[in-house]
């Protein structure tokens, strides 16, 4: 196996810029059969990027050698390189971006990470968040097991490998037994290209075809990019394996509903990806009617925050009846390499990234339209840049329902305290950003949007925690860690 160990520059990431995001997930690709395995899966992994800024990957398999290249940065900055492509030969090829939300951002977290077992080499790439993954981790610690990175990812290697099942499906099945949380993995063996869903399908997973070669990948854009056709989603609980006898799928769990990530809709995916057979952008934009429904403002003009405000916003002009407008306008060149030299600067903040169209909104009643409200600083920063521009009433108007739970199956939230609808009521929130009015989506609206009629309490239709603080899955790893139980030792590398 070739591993190259050269580093790129990390992203810059500026709480002052971006703290008051969720932060990405992470994305994974995989193909089996295709002469040019590496080559679609890194232009797969371009229409995943935002799943992930962090990092990106690629293990390929030319049918003697296992080849990897992982680096730290954007998917354009190593595999945009026509020499780096030629270094990953084969026919079956695994891809990951990455956003961490366990491990540091060093390069032994960057997946897909691989191993060689006694079955030969195994390599695989996780989207999702284990919740009992420090627990399995001290297990197979105390067993001998040696860790070498601080990725919950590392687990599945070790189990996969510990299994003294004699098929490879089967050690891997029995290694998925043991995880909590949620997992969209894709692996390959020399042999095999593997998919898996957690049971209750948090995260996305789509099975397409290119070229008559199997393509698993996170969402449906990745496979609009390569021209290929989207088959089916993996169900919640599937196993799905190809290999030189054609397709597999396996079912090894009870039968369950789905659960998948409600944000998903309102945030993650790209707006122009199929998720769970609804249109991301449709959603979005039902999000925004069902808000103007709830929550309607007297304003002369609806603007959305940009980027993710813009599909909601879209919606509200549409069922309130007002007229849509570019009031704010990004930057879409700051972020990764703008170092602010001074303190005057960095106070800037958000005007970095955004800067009001004053021809738009001046001498207006402006609708802000944003998708959610985590630390609610960024708001704060947009309103007074509103009124700063000569909008007469800002009123703010959010496409879900407040934030009141951190979320443990791969976004990376604030803990509860720092989340701004978790220690704040409605009031008290309108009065710190500023705004004449604040409107949240309700919950049954959000579930409206998707096309249900209301929240099932009994039985949820969606994984919707941070709304509601029901968690879908045991939090083994959160109560360990309310024990006092010892996590991770953590070391640092030098870049």
């Amino acid at each position: 196996m070739t591993v190259s160990t050269e580093r790129a520059a990390p992203t810059c990431f500026d709480p002052a810029l971006d703290g008051d995001r969720l932060r990405e997930e992470c994305g994974v690709f995989g193909i089996y059969g295709h002469r040019d395995a590496a080559a679609i899966t890194a232009l797969g992994l371009h229409a995943l990027q935002h799943r992930g800024e962090e990092a990106a990957g690629i293990v390929s398999f030319d049918g003697s050698r296992f080849h990897s290249e992982r680096r730290l940065g954007l998917v354009e900055d190593t595999f945009s390189k026509r020499h780096i492509i030629e270094q990953l030969p084969g026919h079956i090829a695994v891809g990951h971006v990455r956003y961490s939300t366990t491990g540091g951002t060093i390069l032994r977290n960057v997946q897909p990470f691989f191993a060689e077992l006694e079955s030969g080499g195994f390599a695989v790439g996780h989207n999702g968040n284990l919740t009992n993954g420090l627990t399995l981790r001290r297990r197979l610690v105390g067993e001998g097991a040696m860790m070498h990175s601080t990725s919950d990812t590392e687990v599945i290697l070790h189990l996969v490998a510990r299994s003294r099942r004699n098929r490879f499906v089967d050690k891997f099945v029995e290694a998925l037994r043991e995880l909590e949380g949620s997992y969209s993995l894709v692996a390959m063996t020399n042999k095999k290209l593997i998919a898996a869903r957690d049971p209750l399908g948090i995260r996305p997973l789509v099975l397409g075809e290119l070229d008559g070669c199997p393509i698993v990948t996170s969402e449906t854009c990745a496979l609009d990019i390569i021209g290929a056709k989207y088959v089916r989603d993996i169900e919640n609980g599937e196993v799905f394996v190809y290999d030189e006898t054609g397709a597999h799928s396996y079912k090894p769990f009870p039968a369950v509903a789905p659960r998948p990530c409600i944000f998903e809709y309102i945030y993650f995916s790209r707006p122009d990806s199929m998720v769970g057979g609804r249109s991301v952008y449709e959603v979005r934009k039902n999000m925004g009617a069902e808000l103007a429904r709830e929550a309607a403002a007297p304003a002369d003009v609806v603007v959305p925050v940009p980027d993710s405000g813009v599909p909601a916003a879209i919606g509200y002009a549409q069922a309130a009846g007002v007229p849509y407008e570019l009031g704010i306008i990004r930057n879409h060149y700051v972020g990764r390499t703008f170092i602010q030299p001074t303190q005057s600067v960095r106070e800037l903040g958000v005007r970095l990234k955004h800067n009001a169209n004053r021809a738009v909104v001046a001498g207006k009643r402006i609708v802000l339209i944003d998708d959610s409200l985590v630390r609610g600083t960024t708001s704060v920063k947009i309103v007074q840049m509103m009124r700063e521009a000569g909008a007469t009433e800002v009123h703010f108007r959010i496409a879900s329902p407040p934030i009141t739970h951190p979320d443990y199956y791969g976004i990376d939230t604030p803990e509860r305290e720092k989340l701004l609808a978790a220690t704040h009521s409605i009031e008290e929130m309108r009065q710190y950003i500023g705004a004449d009015s604040l409107a949240f989506l309700s919950v049954d609206g959000i579930y409206r949007a998707v096309g249900e009629e209301r929240r099932d309490p009994a039985r949820p239709q969606f994984t919707d925690h941070c709304f509601t603080g029901e968690y879908p899955t045991p939090l083994t790893d959160l109560a360990a860690e309310k024990n006092g139980k010892s996590q991770l030792s953590l070391l640092a590398e030098a870049s």
